[in-house]
């Protein structure tokens, strides 16, 4: 497949040349997938060293090319040679390829691996600890996070055209993944751009969020970690017997309306997924009112879909820890314990959220003394429930 070199994403579009060694002395490493000529002796030099055990291929199958063209090229070093030639300490490569998600290598020092993509990669990230731009740390943090949302991602996009295969085209579910086997070439352009895309969409999103809440805090807020947030749970009321009870097929379906519904609701509304958690979701929203939108709608919107299991919800207004693209904190374990404990069809806050949303004088919730529950990690709480008020269209239906 042809793709636009201007349009591409990968490192190799640097049109820079990068030390192999810290110091540069004699040999760079083009970015552009070459090794070039200044370099030919010291790649001479490791294939030189390799024994003959190292036999040729045998004929590639059709997702052997697919991996060599989606690597940009062969698997030709192994980790100790690829350190070497990004000039990046042998350890600090073990540790960069961990925090990528991959396991540890067996038989290291014989096992061939590594790339010229991944030589270059590790020679830009070498380079930004060189120039102290960023610490290990950090570095290894930033690493881990792209690595696990691109895991999840790609399972999600073969997922969702294996679904395609069988649902559109008809096909088994074994013929369904043979089939995305040999056309996944034909989404990946896309894919890659539409990634771009939406990483750029969001990150714009969060910077303007940033900027607004930065503006908002004052100078005795600069040393507190914790962002005060609107965050809940969603959940499903009996998934798990009910699971033991659906077929496959059954299953599925009742995951995707209930995924579905609550993307649906959570970011019409202006909230975000967290994260979800088996049969429940974790929402968060910058604004109290937003959560109790959310928390509300999302009830109402599920108990309409067919064939949808009771669910229950929670909202607590409150300071969270923000790490790893998720949150942390005692507003959160609240928020979990209470949905635990909510009515089928209900939505159950604390009285300090309960309070806030009263003195906004909205017009459109009401609030319900839901008794005093013993609650593991916070004894005796005054619970509330959160209900929307009928609106005109409700009565008139």
């Amino acid at each position: 497949m042809t793709t636009d070199s201007s349009a591409s994403l990968s490192i190799r579009d640097l049109d820079n040349s990068i030390p192999l060694t810290p110091g540069g002395q004699g040999r760079t490493l083009q970015l552009n997938g070459s090794i070039d000529a200044r370099t030919a002796i010291s790649r001479k030099d490791l294939e030189e060293d390799r024994t003959l055990s190292h036999k040729p291929r045998s004929t590639k199958t059709t997702v052997e090319r697919h991996v060599e063209r989606l690597l940009l090229g062969e698997e030709k070093y192994t980790l100790g040679e690829a350190a070497q030639l990004s000039g990046m300490d042998t350890e600090v490569a073990r540790t960069f390829w961990l925090a990528m998600g991959f396991p540890t290598i067996s038989n290291e020092a014989t096992k061939i691996i590594f790339t010229d993509d991944d030589v270059a990669a590790m020679r830009c990230h070498q380079a930004l600890i060189d120039d102290g731009k960023l610490s290990i740390e950090t570095l290894r943090s930033l690493v881990r996070a792209q690595s696990h949302m691109s895991d999840r991602l790609v399972l999600w996009q073969h997922e969702a055209l294996v679904e395609h295969a069988g649902d559109d085209l008809g096909l088994d579910s074994i013929t369904a993944r043979y089939w995305v086997l040999d056309h996944f070439h034909e989404f990946d352009e896309f894919l890659r751009g539409q990634m771009d895309y939406a990483w750029r969409r969001h990150l714009a999103a969060l910077l303007r969020r940033s900027e607004s809440e930065a503006d908002q805090m004052d100078v005795e807020d600069a040393g507190d970690l914790q962002l005060q947030r609107a965050l809940g749970f969603v959940d499903m009321v009996a998934f798990t017997n009910r699971s033991r009870e659906l077929g496959s097929s059954e299953l599925v379906t009742l995951i995707e309306m209930f995924e579905k519904t609550c993307r649906d609701v959570i970011t019409s509304c202006g909230a975000r997924v967290v994260k979800t958690i088996g049969d429940a979701f974790l929402y968060i929203a910058d604004d109290i009112v937003v959560g109790a939108d959310v928390a509300t709608k999302i009830v109402e919107e599920l108990n309409k879909v067919p064939g949808m299991l009771p669910v229950r919800a929670s909202l607590v207004w409150g300071g969270v820890v923000s790490r790893f693209g998720d949150v942390f904190g005692p507003t959160v374990n609240l928020a979990s314990r209470l949905v635990d404990i909510a009515p089928t069809g209900s939505v159950l806050t604390d009285t300090t959220t309960a309070n806030i949303l009263r003195t906004l004088k909205l017009g459109r919730f009401t609030l319900v003394s839901a008794g005093t529950p013993d609650i593991k990690g916070f004894g005796r709480i005054d619970a509330v429930e959160l209900r929307r008020m009928p609106t005109r269209e409700a009565f008139s239906g």
